[in-house]
């Protein structure tokens, strides 16, 4: 890699090629991405579990790529934090968008992201797809959920911008996320193509309000949603990816945005099922994108690629949009210190510090708070429920530090069940026995709202109103809705160790519950008022 910052000496296809960022299986550069870095001078690779094992070998990655490349490369990932994290090994995990909705202070989220961005940096991450801006009040949206900070427009745009901030200061490009808003959809955009049908009134006071907030104060990155907004753009085909109307009208024109606009990967559903891969990245630079997603499949890289290219010689995109795109990533390269200068410095200790604090400001008590403490005396059974596969987006693996642990570390008797999040009959079956033995139960719900069988043995066992079963949603907090008669309910929006170590500190009593709700549950919860 050189470090020459001369824009004007790249060809057209670097040119196009800087608008690309994309992603290959493996933990050592491909074949396949190395063509892409050398003959058409990629703009920028992502990073997902695929390619990551621990600190070391990223770092290593990171640099082989880099010297693979004869102009600096954005090395991205998707390090949100809490259920939506990339790399584990190596770097402090904090606590994710809800979590730190709840904990409600922007410093410590401000200082969390500083903390984070400086690990990502020292392993040549130096772009996180990060924070989500997106206001979630639909409590059956399958995807967002727990990645925001809450239902509040002002607080997602106030502790998404700390976010912003802190991640700069740890030398990281921060990318909001999902413009105009993907909170209040029913559909996945991994799987197929949502709509959000609210009129321009309420999208300006609740959805583009956090989004408003940082571009006012000068965000550097915003990406895109494929998520079709009728009150933007009445073709219903069209997803705001794809949307002149929305990036170019809306965010360029209406709302001032100066920045770089990333499209999300444009190999999910919504958009490689509908238009096509190779056909919306030419859509999506038309519209006014800058730099185009394209995450897993080399042929379709280099078809999208190939599409643009000749797209710019028949006239069809001119190359006056691809210099426009093309020199603000050049320019958020130089204001980042892609071409040298000196990067903050990690500190595990104060981020390990900041990671525990979160999660203990996060725990919430949402009911039956008198029946805690949980008294030592006699067996706690532990009902630890956990995803069995992977999904697109939360990259789920099983969790070494679970509840169970953490309880028998303040000196419970405990015994834990293990279950998957849509139980067999034979794991009902073991969790029915243990209950029937009179013992206290706390379930570890995950994701309760969207499974039937999960949902049927906590309403079984809820009718205990003695507090001997205790209910803690480990993902979403939404889970009350499947049975709203359960006497006490803690939620802590994750599974992660940090929390559960968290947790297990306020059900002893040793901690107080802090965690202030950040979503209106159902006629059963509403948001606390702010004090």
């Amino acid at each position: 890699m050189t470090t020459n910052e001369s824009f004007a000496g790249l060809t057209l296809k670097q040119k196009i090629g800087q608008l690309f960022m994309c992603g290959f299986d493996g933990t050592e550069p491909t074949k396949e991405i190395e063509r892409l870095i050398r003959d058409y001078g990629l703009g920028g690779i992502i990073y997902f579990r695929r390619n990551l094992r621990e600190a070391a070998q990223v770092r290593e990655l990171s640099a082989r790529l880099q010297a693979a490349s004869e102009h600096p490369l954005f090395i991205a990932i998707d390090q949100e934090g809490g259920m939506v994290v990339r790399l584990e090994e190596g770097v402090t995990v904090m606590p994710g968008g809800m979590a730190q909705g709840a904990a409600d202070n922007e410093a410590l989220t401000r200082e969390a992201a500083r903390l984070s961005g400086a690990e990502l940096r020292e392993l040549g991450i130096n772009m996180n797809f990060v924070p989500c801006l997106d206001v979630n009040n639909n409590p059956q949206n399958p995807v967002i959920g727990v990645r925001s900070y809450g239902e509040a427009p002002r607080r997602v745009a106030e502790l998404g911008f700390a976010a912003i901030q802190g991640y700069k200061e740890g030398g990281v490009a921060a990318v909001a996320k999902h413009f105009p808003g993907h909170g209040d959809t029913a559909v996945d955009s991994h799987h197929a193509l949502p709509l959000v049908p609210h009129g321009a009134e309420r999208l300006n006071e609740v959805e583009l309000y956090p989004f408003r907030h940082a571009i006012e104060r000068k965000a550097d990155a915003i990406m895109t949603a494929h998520v079709v907004f009728p009150a933007f753009e009445p073709d219903p085909a069209i997803p705001a990816t794809l949307s002149k109307r929305i990036l170019t009208g809306l965010l360029r024109k209406q709302l001032g945005f100066e920045g770089v606009i990333v499209t999300d990967c444009l190999e999910m559903n919504a958009i490689s099922e509908t238009i096509g891969v190779a056909r919306g990245a030419v859509e999506a630079i038309k519209a006014g994108a800058d730099l185009i997603l394209v995450s897993h499949r080399a042929s379709r890289q280099t078809a999208a690629l190939e599409a643009v290219l000749e797209a710019v010689m028949t006239g069809e995109i001119s190359e006056d949009r691809i210099d426009e795109a093309a020199s603000r990533i050049w320019s958020l390269k130089r204001a980042q210190g892609l071409f040298g200068g000196v990067l903050p410095r990690a500190d595990r200790e104060r981020a390990g510090e900041v990671q525990r604090e979160l999660c203990e400001a996060a725990v919430t008590v949402v009911k039956g708070g008198r029946h805690l403490p949980l008294p030592k005396a006699g067996r706690t059974v532990i009902v630890w429920a956990e995803p069995l596969s992977r999904t697109e987006v939360i990259e789920v693996i099983p969790q070494e530090r679970t509840l169970g642990k953490a309880l028998s570390a303040e000196g419970y008797d405990v015994e834990e069940l293990r279950i998957g999040t849509d139980p067999t009959e034979e794991e009902a079956a073991a969790v029915r026995k243990a209950a029937s033995a009179g013992r206290r139960v706390v379930f570890v719900s995950y994701d309760a709202a969207f499974s039937a069988r999960q949902a049927g043995l906590i309403r079984e066992l809820s009718s205990a109103a003695d507090g001997s079963f205790v209910w803690v949603a480990a993902r979403t907090p939404y889970d009350l809705l499947a049975a709203p008669e359960a006497p006490v309910y803690l939620c802590t929006y994750e599974n992660k160790p940090a929390m559960m170590t968290a947790l297990a500190r306020v059900l002893s009593g040793e901690l107080p519950a802090r965690g202030r709700q950040p979503v209106t549950i159902g006629d059963y919860a509403p948001v606390p008022a702010k004090d």
